[in-house]
Order: C-alpha cells, then structure tokens, then sequence
C-alpha cells in the first residue's frame, strides 16, 4: 500500500523523521492548544485488522468472542485518556486502483495455497509469518465498534483520501494507520498503529515536514514525488527508465543505501535540482516524460490534493464539484493554464470594493460595486482593451473581475476574460453555488448557456449539466474525474456517455433519489453491505477466502451465494430504472480458483419466487405501517429462495433463526455437506452460549483438518451475505442476531467438526447438556424438514463416500445450485457453472463466455451401470483440475 519503496526508506535512511510519541501527552498538549476540542484520531480502519486480530487461532474460520474483546480494550485505552476515535473503512475500490486491487488478491491466492499445503502435510496451523485474516474481518469490524459505540463511517471513495480529509478539515489529533500515503498528504500528523504499545499508549510518529528536509524538497512537490515513485494509481513500471536515469546522474550515492533508498534520493534530487529549476516557465510534461500517460499522471498527483489545496506542478481550473459533509470543494487538475480564473461572484454586498492589481502590468485597477448596489461602478482600463471595463471583485481571490451588461436585463453580469486571447465572455453563477464559469447567450432562448474553455483549442463549448448530481461538468470532465473521459456538447446525447469508454461509470442504475439516499446514508453510516455499490455503480467486489483450490469437494463461496446476490440485485433494481423492464448486469470482482480476474463477471439479476411479487424498496425502506415488517421477512427469505419454510424459520428463536436459514440454503446448494457437517454447525453455535471468552482461548485442537477450515469460511461468508441481504430488504431481523460472536467460533466448530467425524452422539456434542440436547434436535428439526421441501436429503457421510468422485449438483424441483440466471424448474447444476474470466451470466445455464478466442472445448461423458444416488444430478459438469483451468466446458449428460 503507498508508495513504492517508500516505507522500507524511511525505517533504513531515514530513520530520524520516526519520533516515539505518546498518545496521553499528545492529547493534553492538544486541549491546552484548542480549549474545548476533544482530542480526536481518525483511525484507518482497514491498516488495522492485523494489529487488532490478536486470538492465536486465525484458520479455523475466525475466534470472533476474543476478537470482539480485544477491540474493547482498544476502544476502552483511548477514551480513557479522552481520546475520541473516528473509524474509516474502505467502502469501493476506485477504478484507477483495481489493477492493484487485482494484484494482491492473485499473491493472496498464492499465499493461501501455501497455508493449505501446509496444513495438509502437518495437520497444525502455520506460524505467525503466514497469517491471512480470517474472512469478512473487515465487515463485521465494522458492526463491532458500532456496537462499541464508536463512529465509524464507510467511504464514498478511496478511504485514504477521506482519512486525511477529514484530519485535515477538523484538526484531528492525527491519522492512526500503516499506509505511507499519508506521510504524501498534506495533514495532521501520522502514527504507526504497527510501532502502537497499547499498555503505554506510545508509537512512532512519522514527519512529513522531516522528510521534506532529508530530500531537500518541499511539502507541496510530495504528490509529484510519489507518483514518480509510483503508488497505486501509476504502475511502479511507468517511469521505472526515468528513475534510473536520475540514479545515473546522481552523485551522492552512498554505498551503505539500499537500491531503493538510493532510487528515491535520485528522484527527489531531480526534483529539486533540476524541476524546481524550470518551473512556472516549463510545463511540467515538458520536463517529465509522460507521453501518452499524461492524464493518468496528472490525475494521480491531484488524488493526493485534499479540499482546498492546489499544487504548485500545474494549476487547476475547476472540473467538478463534489460534496462532502455538506461542503462544496472544486477539484481540478488541467494543466494547460498557468493563471487562475475566477470562481465565486457574490452579489450580497452592499460596499464598495477595493482596488485590484493587474499581474501582467502591475497597475492596480478600481472595482466596482455589485449590480444591485446604489453606488457608481468605478472603471478600470486593462492595457489590452484601452477601454473602461466595470470590475468587481471575487470574495474568495479577493480580485477583480471584469463586468459586462446584458443587453437583455440592461444589468452588469461578470466577465470572464481568458488569459490567452484576451478575450472577455460573460460569467455564469451558478445560484446554489454561488459560483461563476464563462457563460455564452443562446440566440433562441436568449439565455445563459455555462461553457468551457478547451485550454488546447482556446475555444468555448457549452457545458453538460446533470440534473441528478447537480454538478456543472465541462464537456470533457466526467464525474469520477476522469481526464480522458469523451466530449460531450449535445445534452440530448448525455446518456449515451456510459457505453462510449469502458471506464466511464454510470452515475447511478436507480434513479429514485428517495432511495438512493437511504441507501447511501446506510453506506456512510457502515450500516449495510454492498447495497449502495450496486445501487450506484452495479459493481462489487469480494477479496479472498481461505478456500483449498485443490479440493474438488467444496464449491468456492462466490458461487454457492451468488444466486442470493442475484435476488438481491433483482429487488434493489427493478427494471433499472430505464421503464424497459430489464434489470441491469451487475460486475462482480470475486476471488475464486481459476478466476485471473482480467474482467468482472456480469451477472444478471434473478427474479424472486415470493407471495405477492418482488416488494418496492420504498415499502420495504420507508414504510412503517402494519404488515411491513411481515412483508421484509418475506423478501429476506425470497432472497434465499426459502418462502416455504417461512414459518418453520420463523418459529426458531434468536439468535439461531438467521442460522437455521443459512445452514438450510447452504444444504440445500452444496450436496457434499452431510448430516455429520449439520451436527457440527448446530452444536458449536448451541456451545457458544454458555462459553466465555477464556474457555475459548483455553480451547485446544487435536489437529487442524483442511475440510473443516474450508467449512468455517463458508459459514462465515455465509453470514456477510446475510448483512447484504438484510439491509436490502429494510432490516426485517436484527443485525446483531448474525453477527459471528453470537453465532459461530472457528475453534469450536473445529472441534465439534472433529468429535462429528469421529461418530459421537449428539449428547456428547452438546457436552451432554439436557437443555442443548433438547435444542439441538428442534433446529437440526428444522433445517431438515426445510431442505426436505426443496427435495433435498440430508444423509450421513458414510452413505455415499464410496460414491463421491468431485462435486456434485443434485436433481429435484428445489435444485436451483448456483447458476446465475436459472429458474426453480431448471436442472441442477454444478458449482462450476459460473467459470472463471470475463463472462456473461444469462438465463441460459449452459452458455459460455470466453476471453480468449482459441479456447479449448471438453466433452466429457460418464457412463454408470446402475442408478445414480439420488444426491446426483441428472446433468453433471466436468471440473477442469487447476492445470486446465484456461479451458472452457461444457456440461455432460450421466448415462447408463
């Protein structure tokens, strides 16, 4: 994360700008400098999870009870000293950053590989130095500390950035996290949580200012230098010839450095040698070699820009308008210009204005006074014009600017006058904004159209406002910021945008603002999961599961949930919004075996079989009369395609009820889990209830089985689904119910996995505990009865071991496996329906999307001399081992 190399410099050459502080000090000092401001610290969240994971156990599937303790007593540390504590969570991967994003879920997938190597050949759980934090850490972190009481938000954007925003905007204390950007960002201080002692409050500080001094360069060149470096927007191989021509001409090489550390003082030293030299007479793409990857560097540098802040590289001219916290912010980053233009008209003054000075001549010129003022408006004579020209004056630049009357309204209208051609437009303000572009007269409709100016042409085109985001967007802006975005003058066409570049993002696929906006306050608020990525940009993501790629017996997590996503993605888009009535394609980033991710996977909504109809989101959201929480209910259980076992569910009590229908979908969907995996499930969560946390740690394993930590992932993705799903249906079951500390314990369903195995009664299970016993038949009652309504039957291992050549589907008219877009009536089908790469997932369960255009094809048929179990399906898929994976397949029919 960051920087490349940076972090390894400043510990090897630079270890001076690393200052031991303490947290209980800093904050005393920080109440004697601003009385009546608590001390507060934005916490990335996401740098955190390794340091706040402390349980020994970590591959089991999760020791949540100590986990959940441990937050506690880091919460508890800081607001005992009176520290307050803002926690941000990452909550969208920005399009700039997937590649990286891409690049360390493949190295994850190795790294996961190994652990299951390891497990397989010493039945124990590797060291330390392999830990992979146990799935959905970051998700249910987030409900944790809000039951903590703690404020804890999920970004609308790279959390980084709202970070250090947010610290830079509300005189934070500092930024608590382990992300060498923020020594990049130009706002409070940053802290190590990896250097944090909890017992001390003490840790290392690490000192931009510092930093600056060691490279001889300024805090402003910082975003410059990172991007040169490269980080997570600019591939570390762009300049990768620039950084070692810099190395080659340096000469204060020293020998005791690293590579790196040499490669980054080359770099600075150019920066201040050799930039800082020509700059403000050169462009700076005339000093760097950035070819044709000029917008993506440019945008790059200005990510690092916080409200307000501008860069001395390039100047901005305004593109866009974002909101945050109510506050508008201007963000830019054209290059071209080298002056400012003026903003902001404000017409409530009542004064006279100051004199204003030319920058070109010097000479200061007098202001006038606003249209609506009763005193005389004082001339200026620019010396291009020779002419008076009105003036008033910009309260933000405090300069002035040029006025012109409209020959309309017979009423002085500011002036935009463009440096290059001296050439003076009328100004357009925008009223909510209260802020002015140039403007042209529309010859019909004799009014006001906003323009831009091209700085390469020098010409003005009119802009493209949109309605819904209520943002002033210059024809070549778009509203992610994208440099390279095309040019739009026609209004008509506005729409047609979204499918001219594959990186263009619709704004939203629901156009209901009612809506949006619950969802997105859900979003902020880290209440839901996913519901407003799907909602505004049809594009999620899921990182990596500890799942064993070389074990054909267990369906990876991304297949086995994605027909409940496809409900989901049914009830939160309709039709789309379009009236067409045809729900949108959503992208889905999963990690699964096989899956390079060269390309999202498009997945189509799946339509839900309930009573009644697909409920509207605003009866589900904003409803509060009577019935509604029934019909919530019902939307939830359409979701996991269970509507007829609702009362069977519902008479369940908590917290088992969201259990039961996650054990009855997972059955249901995977036919290798067996009667002894149901025992397991159902005793370690009857278990947890009577156990504290320091019986759990006490807890120890026989050994570590490689089927049994695959189970545990499963269940507890399993559970995240169920986040999704009940924040889409408008919160029917409390979230606390299916939270994993109330549920599951990975070591505990280990052992009960293990003792399952090994054939123990269900009195031993339960710890030969009457009440537990009596329980634990009601719900594995349940569960039964339910799958048995979808024709599913759940039998002991030991049933069909003999018969278990991979993974199977299973026929029946409740056989929905996980294809994407099949109907209850299609047949079942495997877990491998949904292949790796960049497909599309229709109705049509057997069709295939390949990437590459020379793609082999397999046919492969088994032949049987008997009946197949009844746990087979009547059509089968063939599963490519992992060194066939590029291969595409096709089904295969089960013949005598």
């Amino acid at each position: 994360m960051g920087v490349r190399g940076l972090q390894g410099f400043v510990g090897s050459t630079c270890p001076h700008i690393c200052t031991v502080v303490n947290f209980k000090e800093l904050a005393e000092h920080h109440r004697n400098q601003h009385p009546g401001c608590t001390p507060t610290i934005v916490v990335d969240a996401m740098c955190c999870l390794r340091y706040w994971y402390t349980p020994e156990s970590w591959i089991c599937g999760g020791q949540w009870r100590e986990y959940f303790s441990s937050l506690r007593d880091f919460v508890k540390t800081f607001t005992t000293v009176g520290i307050k504590l803002i926690f941000f969570f990452d909550g969208m991967v920005e399009q700039e950053k997937r590649d990286e994003w891409v690049k360390r879920r493949l190295k994850n997938n190795r790294e996961i590989s190994r652990i299951f190597h390891y497990i397989k050949s010493h039945k124990e759980q590797p060291g330390r130095n392999m830990f992979f934090i146990p799935s959905g850490l970051a998700i249910f972190t987030r409900f944790a500390l809000k039951a903590l009481g703690q404020e804890t938000l999920c970004s609308l954007q790279e959390a980084d950035y709202e970070v250090a925003s947010y610290g830079f905007q509300n005189n934070c204390l500092g930024i608590l996290g382990e992300d060498t950007d923020y020594l990049i960002y130009d706002t409070c201080p940053y802290f190590s949580i990896g250097d944090l002692c909890l017992e001390s409050l003490s840790t290392v500080m690490l000192c931009r200012k510092k930093l600056c001094e060691s490279l001889n360069i300024n805090v402003a060149d910082l975003p410059l230098l990172a991007c040169l470096l490269g980080n997570d927007i600019i591939p570390e191989g762009m300049f990768e010839s620039f950084r070692y021509k810099c190395l080659s001409s340096y000469t204060s090489v020293k020998e005791n450095f690293d590579k790196k550390g040499n490669i980054i003082l080359a770099v600075a030293d150019h920066i201040s040698k050799v930039l800082h030299l020509h700059q403000g007479e050169k462009k700076l793409e005339d000093m760097l070699p950035l070819g044709p990857n000029k917008a993506l560097f440019y945008k790059g540098v200005a990510s690092y820009l916080l409200p307000g802040q501008k860069s001395p590289w390039f100047f901005q001219k305004p593109k866009s308008l974002i909101f945050l916290d109510e506050q508008v912010v201007s963000m830019s980053s054209d290059p071209e210009s080298k002056q400012g233009v003026p903003m902001c008209i404000d017409y409530g003054s009542k004064q006279g204005l100051p004199m204003c000075t030319d920058p070109e001549s010097n000479q200061g010129f007098p202001m006038c006074t606003p249209p609506k003022s009763n005193q005389g408006i004082p001339m200026c004579t620019p010396p291009e014009s020779k002419q008076g020209v009105p003036m008033c004056t910009d309260p933000e630049s405090k300069q002035g600017v040029s006025m012109c009357t409209d020959p309309e309204s017979k009423q002085g209208v500011p002036m935009y006058t463009d440096p290059e051609f001296k050439q003076g437009v009328p100004m357009y303000t925008d009223p909510e904004f209260k802020q002015g572009v140039p403007m042209c007269i529309d010859s019909k409709s004799k009014q006001g159209i906003p323009i831009y100016i091209d700085p390469e042409s020098k010409q003005g085109v009119p802009m493209c406002t949109d309605p819904e985001i209520k943002q002033k967007l210059p024809p070549g802006a778009d509203p992610e910021f994208k440099l390279e975005a095309p040019m739009c003058t026609n209004p008509v066409i506005k729409e047609d945008l979204v499918n001219m570049e594959p990186e263009v993002k619709q704004v939203t696929l629901v156009s209901d603002a009612d809506i949006l906006k619950v969802a997105r306050a859900h979003h902020v608020q880290a209440e839901s999961y996913l519901v407003y990525n799907v909602m505004s940009s049809g594009e999620i993501e899921c990182s990596n599961t500890l799942e064993d790629a070389l074990d054909q017996a267990l369906p990876s997590q991304a297949f086995v949930y994605r027909p409940v996503r496809q409900r989901v993605y049914s009830l939160l888009l309709g039709d789309g919004g379009d009236g067409a009535g045809t729900c949108p394609t959503v992208k889905e980033w999963f990690v699964y075996s096989g899956n390079p991710l060269r390309h999202p996977d498009l997945v189509r909504p799946l339509q839900m079989n309930i009573p009644g109809g697909t409920p509207n989101l605003k009866l589900l959201w904003l409803n509060q009369e009577p019935g509604t929480q029934a019909r919530r209910v019902e939307a939830l259980l359409g979701c996991f395609d269970l509507s007829s076992s609702r009362e069977e569910l519902q008479a369940v009590e908590n917290p088992f009820r969201a259990l039961c229908c996650l054990l009855t979908y997972l059955f249901v969907q995977v036919d290798t889990l067996c009667l002894e995996d149901l025992h397991a499930f159902i005793a370690q969560a009857l278990c947890l209830q009577g156990k504290s946390t320091a019986q759990l740690v006490d807890l120890q394993l026989d050994y570590i089985d490689s089927r049994a930590v695959q189970l545990g992932s499963l269940l507890v993705r399993g559970l995240t689904t169920l986040v999704l799903v009940n924040s889409a249906c408008g919160f029917p079951w409390r979230t606390s119910d299916f939270m994993p500390w109330n549920v599951f314990d990975g070591k505990l369903f280990h052992q009960k996995y293990l003792q399952s195995e090994k054939g123990y009664a269900a009195e031993a299970l339960v710890e030969h505990n009457r009440s537990r016993l009596t329980r634990f038949h009601a719900l594995k009652s349940v569960v039964c009865k339910a799958c048995a309504k979808e024709n599913r039957r759940i039998v002991s291992r030991q049933h069909w071991r003999s018969h278990q050549p991979g993974r199977w589907g299973r026929q029946g008219s409740g056989s929905h496996r996980t294809s994407s877009g099949c109907s209850r009536a299609d047949p079942g089908q495997h877990w491998r329906d949904s292949g790796p790469g960049s497909r599309q997932y229709e109705p049509d369960p057997w069709r295939r999307y390949s990437s590459s255009s020379g793609s082999v094809q397999v046919q492969v048929i088994l032949w049987s001399d008997q009946e197949p179990p009844v746990h087979w399906s009547n059509v089968l898929h063939w599963t490519p081992y992992p060194f066939l994976s590029s291969l595409n397949y096709l089904p295969c029919s089960l013949s005598k």
